[in-house]
C-alpha cells in the first residue's frame, strides 16, 4: 500500500489539529508536494539545510519538524539566508517539509509538549497551565519525594540533557524552606505564562528564553528555571515519532541523529 505525504499530514492533524496554533504561527505544510508518495519521514526540531541533507541520505522525502521553516514571509529565494537555503535544498531534492510548532505546544494529552515534559519529570495531577489555549502545564511533585532547588535542578539537567541551567536567586526562592511541591512548565519560550504560574501557586516555573528583567521582576514570587530552548523541545521528536509510528507501524519514520543544539556552552 502506497503512503502519500498527505496521509502522514492527515494523521498528524488528527492528533494535533492545526487550529490549536497561535495566531502568529505558520503550522502545516511549508514546502513540497502533499500528493507525492512518501519514501520515509525524518523528524527534527529545526528544518535547516543540514536536516534536508540528512533526510535525503536516509531515503526520506518528508521532513516533519517542530519549528516551521517559513515563520516570516519571504520576498525572494536566492540563498542569502539559512531559510532560503533550506527552501532551495528541499525543492531541489524533492523533500517536503511539514511543521507543527505551537499546535503541538497547545495539544491535549498525550501529545502536548509541556505535558510531555511533566511526564518526563514524573509529575502527577498534571493539567494545562492555560486552560483556554492548552499552553503550558502544571503538576505536583510526588508526595514521597522532597526536592530542594539543587536536587530539582540536578534532576532537570539529567532528564532534559541541559549542561547548564539559569535560575533566579535561590536565597529569595519562596520554596526555599518548604521544598518543591508544585511545578509549572512550558516548552520553548514560556515567559508569557509566568503570571499564570504564580497565580496557580507554582513553586517553580520551568521554561526557556527568560529575559534578565523577568528574573529581576519575579525574584521572591516564584523560582524561575531556564533550561534552554533546544533542551525544552527535544521531546517534540519523540512525540511526533509516536504519532506517526502508531498510525503507520510498518512505515519508515526516523529521528534525526545528527541534530544538535545550535548553542554551545563554553
Amino acid at each position: 500500500m502506497t503512503v502519500y505525504n498527505k496521509d502522514i499530514a492527515r494523521e498528524l492533524e488528527s492528533a494535533v489539529p492545526l487550529c490549536l496554533q497561535e495566531g502568529y504561527d505558520n503550522c502545516g505544510w511549508q514546502v513540497g508536494d502533499p500528493d507525492a508518495p512518501c519514501t520515509g519521514v525524518m523528524i527534527c526540531v529545526d528544518p535547516v539545510p543540514d536536516r534536508i541533507t540528512e533526510a535525503v541520505a536516509a531515503g526520506c522525502n518528508l521532513l516533519v519538524s517542530h519549528h516551521p521553516l517559513l515563520f516570516h514571509g519571504l520576498k525572494r529565494i536566492t540563498g542569502d539566508t539559512l531559510v532560503q537555503q533550506a527552501v532551495m535544498a528541499a525543492i531541489a531534492n524533492g523533500v517536503s517539509v511539514y511543521s507543527l510548532h505551537t499546535a503541538l505546544d497547545n495539544a491535549s494529552d498525550p501529545w502536548g509538549v509541556s505535558l510531555e515534559m511533566a511526564r518526563m519529570l514524573g509529575l502527577t495531577d498534571v493539567t494545562p497551565l492555560d486552560a483556554d489555549s492548552g499552553a503550558g502545564a502544571i503538576g505536583e511533585v510526588s508526595l514521597d519525594v522532597m526536592l530542594d532547588l539543587s536536587g530539582f535542578v540536578a534532576k532537570v539537567k539529567e532528564v532534559f540533557g541541559s549542561p547548564v541551567v539559569r535560575v533566579s536567586d535561590p536565597l529569595k526562592a519562596p520554596c526555599r524552606s518548604s521544598g518543591i511541591r508544585r511545578v509549572a512548565l512550558c516548552g520553548g519560550s514560556g515567559s508569557s505564562l509566568i503570571d499564570r504560574a504564580v497565580g496557580a501557586g507554582a513553586d517553580i516555573m520551568l521554561t526557556s528564553d527568560v529575559s534578565y528583567h523577568r528574573f529581576v521582576d519575579y525574584a521572591g514570587k516564584i523560582q524561575l528555571v531556564d533550561i534552554g530552548h533546544f533542551e525544552s523541545e527535544q521531546c517534540t521528536k519523540s512525540i511526533l515519532y509516536r504519532i506517526i509510528s502508531q498510525k503507520f507501524p510498518n512505515f519508515v519514520a526516523k529521528l534525526s541523529q545528527q541534530e544538535s543544539n545550535p548553542i554551545t556552552y563554553l
